[in-house]
């Protein structure tokens, strides 16, 4: 008996051990930027002028405001685990300061009333109740993410600027801010080898980085965020990325209703913060709730639901409906006065004037950049090792077809490209140099941390030239006065709160 108890330990140990080993190995897979489909593609990407290859490797330095995580956050993220309500209160969102007149009452707001009694609120200087939320500033989040004194991702950034500098800002969405999960976004990791490239010419010049970008906002939040937390920092370059959160095919389908799956605001929902359902009795219910922590049960998870002949590699079937098109848009060429062009990109288009023009009053160029799309028609996945994948594009994006999907993504990037062009600013064709890999992606727009990386890489190849081009004119690093308007610095405010069942 005592031998049979030996070996039912003996086995239980090694099934713990290996697993553990397993969880181990997955989760570098998932983080790794080192090796894989990153490397595999690198030498496709053409360099600029003075940068060498090795320096994709190199990672930037280690966050100086990276701090320890209090003991009430990692208890506040047990509260929302708890409460059961992982589509409204994701973890992320209790570590953000929520625009006062966005919220109102907390207990008859759609989206926060399943909050679980606390939220952290700020008052917007403009008034507006957008942006809806910013960062919490100096945090180091149960989430991972790392902000400075402005609420922005990445390490501090004096609010006076000093001689020899250039700053550039980021602004965009989910894309931008990148997986709070991931040790680096992608403006962090071009800031370094923005450095790096500056101390192999010998220039005297150091560039700061400001990621002004975050989850679920859309092109109207970015104007708000622009002239109020941004411009007061006196950067000398704006950088938009962004092209999915108003990407709603329904502008094009008017008889399409939101029941039919559509979610444009799940457009931005990072993965890795909350579990992707798929159609029900894909798997338990209780591997479901492990997604979230563990690498291992998402490949597990993945492996259950590919059993199902629904969830093939290929396109999910699809209902009927027809694009029906502005009279008179020219697809090719589009003409982008037009106010009533597809996908929101007129209000975009609009917004983006808006970006412009206060940069310009400031002294900061727009530079813009096309928005890679993980969609082809005929695109065929792996039904495991890219589920997550095809359920963006099967069920948030129900029940378009890729062949539509594609085919808008390539209009929005011809209205970008001529944007650009009719008003003279730099274009980064993000869409064209990114590796068209699903293993560099985890859902239709959201990188892996090796296409993250890969990603600023093909940013730095366009941005170089800019760059060296106003170093060459004398245009930068330039003298700044002092900034006329105050540091975008703020101090958010708890407030806790109990919802009863008739609010």
């Amino acid at each position: 008996m005592r031998k049979l108890w030996l070996n039912v330990l003996l086995v239980a140990v090694s099934v713990a051990v290996c697993t553990v080993a397993a969880e181990f190995v997955a989760r570098y897979l998932d983080t790794s930027a080192d090796s894989g489909p990153a490397v595999r593609h690198l030498d496709e990407i053409a360099v600029a002028p003075g940068v060498e290859r090795a320096w994709f490797f190199a990672d930037p330095p280690p966050l100086p405001n990276r701090r320890a995580i209090p003991q009430e956050w990692l208890e506040l993220v047990r509260k929302v685990e708890q409460s059961g309500v992982t589509e409204g209160t994701r973890r992320a969102d209790m570590f953000k300061a929520w625009n006062a007149n966005f919220v109102g009452d907390p207990c008859r707001h759609a989206y926060l009333c399943g909050a679980p009694g606390h939220l952290y609120l700020y008052e917007p200087p403009s008034g507006e109740a957008r942006p809806p939320y910013r960062f919490l500033p100096n945090a180091t989040t149960p989430i991972g993410l790392v902000t400075n004194d402005y609420g922005f991702r990445g390490p501090p950034v004096p609010v006076a600027r000093q001689p020899r500098t250039v700053r550039i800002a980021f602004i965009g969405a989910s894309t931008t801010v990148g997986n709070h999960y991931f040790p680096y976004s992608y403006p962090e990791f071009i800031g370094n080898w923005l450095n790096m490239w500056a101390a192999s010419r010998k220039l005297d010049v150091k560039f700061e980085i400001l990621n002004a970008g975050r989850e679920s906002i859309t092109s109207s939040d970015n104007v708000a965020i622009v002239r109020d937390e941004v411009l007061p920092l006196q950067p000398d370059l704006l950088v938009y990325y962004e092209g999915a959160n108003q990407f709603d095919l329904r502008t094009l389908v008017p008889d399409v209703s939101n029941s039919a799956g559509l979610a444009v605001a799940a457009s931005d929902r990072c993965p890795a913060q909350s579990a992707v359902s798929g159609p029900a009795g894909a798997s338990a219910g209780w591997l479901a709730t492990l997604e979230d922590e563990s690498a291992l049960a998402r490949r597990v998870q993945a492996l259950l639901a590919a059993g199902n002949p629904a969830e093939g590699g290929g396109e999910w079937p699809k209902t009927d409906y027809t694009l029906v098109w502005p009279k008179g848009v020219d697809e090719r060429n589009p003409d982008i006065a037009r106010s009533d062009l597809p996908v929101h990109l007129s209000t975009i288009l609009h917004d983006l004037d808006d970006i412009r023009a206060a940069g310009n009053a400031a002294g900061a160029e727009l530079v813009l950049a096309s928005f890679i799309w993980l969609v082809k028609d005929g695109m065929v996945l792996h039904p495991i090792r890219h589920r997550s994948i095809l359920e963006y594009l099967n069920q948030s994006y129900a029940p378009f077809r890729y062949r539509d999907l594609e085919r808008l993504a390539a209009f929005e990037n011809r209205v970008f490209a001529k944007y650009a062009r009719v008003h003279d600013l730099g274009f980064i064709d993000v869409a064209r140099l990114m590796p068209f890999d699903p293993d560099l992606f985890i859902d239709a727009i959201h990188n892996s941390y090796a296409g993250e990386r890969l990603r600023a890489w093909v940013f730095l190849q366009g941005l170089v030239p800019i760059v060296e081009r106003h170093l060459k004119s004398g245009a930068w690093p330039r003298k700044v006065d002092a900034a006329q308007k105050p540091a975008p610095a703020f101090k958010p405010r708890p407030i806790t709160f109990a919802c009863t069942g008739k609010s």
